[in-house]
């Protein structure tokens, strides 16, 4: 069955800061602990993998740790040492010999962690001293998931130190060929844990206020954008989520203070997660967040949360969101703009091959051509 409409709102070009993007549909980024080891390297099924994908308007890489301590599970790759910045090259490389864009997510899990996966056996750091009830992780490849322990609070001097891994995790992937990166401050990582009124109680600076809980996440903005200059700068939020035990009282108003202050910041998007993170919104997308968020911030919005390309249109179609990520179908079909483009029947993932392993559910699903 062809749907090859030369009017199809999701093949239209968009220009995403300084990159000129040939559709609208956009790879999520994705965790798949596929890393070599020891080191967290990215490797050459890595590129393999991502190259397949190159036709995304926009890859945004899985999550990518920006120091040993902002690591969270086993077998997640790093962007914080030359052995790291050489595998992804390698990534970067293989993805625009096959004439896509990619953006590098970079991630500090925060709490989100465990002593088998910090330096030397620390506790890991969050905001404030508050295990994520019923958040878990896994160390190894036969751990299982383990439970989370309660974090250290960082002190505040501490703090500028996180902004200081982000800007070396943003010059890092500067030098390993990315086009751009997107700060992770979603899903119940770091940066959400000081957003979020729940997981945050701190009383100086960094805490309380909606002025003084956002004060991290646009100090690493800032940081990051003097890298790369902001117009090749985007975030990853998600206000309404409660995936790793955040939760916020106000989020129209966290949030939409964040985006105003993102806007006069000046960088390129924000990709918004509308619904739990788990791709559940029977409920509906949180809608008021969202037109908090739109009404100041002027860049491109990104949605995001288990979208079907029929729903992509729709949105897109009335000017509801300029572009939208795919996560699932993406990891299933290499080449989903196509599939889309035709209305071909997509191919099924497989969940248990998700997190982890080798080329099977990574590398091997067909592309329509095959």
């Amino acid at each position: 069955m062809s749907n090859d409409n030369p009017n199809d709102v999701l093949f239209e070009t968009f220009t995403l800061g300084k990159l000129s993007l040939p559709n609208r549909v956009l790879m999520s980024p994705l965790t798949r602990s596929r890393s070599s080891q020891p080191g967290d390297i990215p490797n050459a099924m890595n590129a393999q993998y991502y190259a397949q994908r190159a036709s995304a308007g926009l890859i945004i890489s899985e999550a990518t740790q920006v120091s040993p301590q902002g690591k969270g599970y086993a077998f997640t790759p790093g962007i914080h040492s030359a052995e790291q910045i050489a595998g992804w090259k390698q990534v970067t490389d293989a993805v625009h010999q096959a004439g896509g864009r990619i953006h590098m997510q970079l991630w500090h899990v925060g709490r989100i962690s465990h002593p088998d996966l910090q330096p030397d056996g620390r506790q890991p750091v969050a905001p404030s001293a508050i295990a994520p009830e019923g958040a878990k992780t896994f160390v190894s490849a036969d751990s299982g998931m383990v439970d989370i322990p309660e974090p250290r609070a960082l002190e505040t001097d501490e703090v500028p130190g996180i902004v200081e891994q982000f800007r070396i995790g943003a010059e890092n992937a500067k030098t390993a060929g990315f086009d751009g990166v997107e700060i992770h401050a979603a899903n119940g990582y770091l940066l959400d844990q000081f957003l979020k009124s729940d997981s945050n109680q701190r009383t100086d600076e960094y805490g309380g206020s909606v002025e003084n809980r956002i004060r991290l996440t646009l100090m690493v903005t800032e940081a990051v954008t003097k890298v790369w200059g902001k117009e090749n700068v985007g975030i990853r939020v998600s206000p309404t989520g409660s995936f790793n035990a955040v939760h916020d009282q106000n989020p129209v108003e966290t949030f939409g203070t964040l985006a105003r202050h993102l806007n006069d910041i000046g960088i390129a998007y924000i990709e918004v997660v509308e619904d739990s993170f788990q791709g559940n919104h029977a409920d509906g997308r949180p809608q008021s967040v969202i037109d908090a968020i739109q009404a100041v911030f002027k860049g491109g919005y990104i949605a995001n949360g288990a979208y079907t390309a029929d729903e992509a249109r729709t949105r897109i179609g009335k000017g509801q969101c300029d572009l939208v990520t795919f996560g699932r179908p993406f990891i299933a079909n290499p080449d989903l703009p196509e599939r889309f483009r035709l209305g071909a029947e997509l191919n099924k993932w497989d969940d248990s091959t998700f997190y982890g392993g080798d080329a099977k559910g990574y590398i091997d699903y067909p592309a329509l051509a095959d």
